[in-house]
């Protein structure tokens, strides 16, 4: 192969020195890494994630949750977990909700929750891959990665460095933040990262008297892009319960249905890629 000619830390082209991914620490166990990804902040990415690994621990799968949204975690508060981080000589220890889903987040390491992290995007980067290379997460069959909105250099990072097997798109029925998701599902495709599924927030909300399902946003937008993408597609609602269980840390006991079809499905694809 010819010798690379190009910065490989701002492309995605597949070349000899392409492979940076870190491995992470000597002690830790994982088998699936899938991000969950949106263009642009405020989607619900954090809540996708949460749920999602809320559905994979009831189905009986060990579950972890790495939060890459350093300046804006908000999964220690969905889970109720107030302690901090601990660890020992060997490397830094997860938090483990009620149901054992470790938990590695910036909030577990600030004195307040509030705390602001005020710091250039290297640094951000770097306290990132820290989270993978320097936690040990004990046999994971599954970890969910919370991402940074946006294409920037915190995602290009994370793509480049941490093996992902996959990354679940998070949207909204808009038509703009449907434009601005498209970027990262391209970045993906140029990162040669695999779009597992796709879930639309915020869809509809139903009137609690009739029944009827009101496109606050617009028409939905999960048909097409289940024939653009070719992966399954999951709805949430507006839903006042998953707010409340959010707000009040106990994520965990909500009803978590609305993405347990899409990742039935996107397991069953990643054991079918494995045999």
């Amino acid at each position: 192969m010819a010798e690379c000619t190009h910065d490989c830390g701002s492309c995605g082209e597949e070349c000899a020195q392409r492979d940076m991914h870190k491995k992470p620490h000597e002690l830790s166990h994982i088998k699936k890494v899938i991000g969950v990804v949106s263009g642009k902040g405020g989607v619900g990415k954090s809540l996708t994630t949460a749920l999602l690994a809320v559905t994979a621990a009831r189905k009986g799968y060990k579950t972890a949750i790495l939060d890459a949204d350093i300046t804006g975690p908000s999964i220690p508060k969905m889970f109720g977990i107030t302690e901090k981080a601990t660890g020992t000589e060997l490397g830094i220890l997860p938090a483990l909700s009620k149901m054992g889903i470790e938990i590695i987040s910036m909030n577990l390491f600030l004195d307040e929750d509030t705390d602001p992290v005020i710091w250039r995007g290297p640094i951000i980067a770097g306290t990132v891959m820290q989270f993978w290379t320097d936690v040990i997460w004990n046999d994971v069959d599954y970890m969910f990665v919370d991402m940074p909105p946006g294409t920037g250099d915190v995602p290009l990072s994370i793509y480049q460095s941490v093996p992902l097997d996959g990354i679940v798109l998070v949207t909204t029925p808009q038509e703009l933040v449907s434009m601005i998701v498209k970027k990262a599902a391209v970045m993906a495709d140029k990162m040669n990262i695999p779009i597992l599924g796709i879930v639309e927030n915020m869809s509809y909300v139903k009137c609690p008297d009739c029944g009827k399902e009101i496109d606050v946003f617009g028409k939905s937008n999960a048909g097409e892009l289940e024939k653009e993408y070719k992966v399954p597609v999951a709805k949430i609602p507006f839903d006042a319960s998953l707010t409340a269980c959010a707000d009040e840390g106990k994520i965990e006991e909500c009803n978590a249905e609305y993405v347990g079809g899409l990742f039935e499905k996107m397991a069953e694809r990643e054991e079918k890629k494995d045999k």
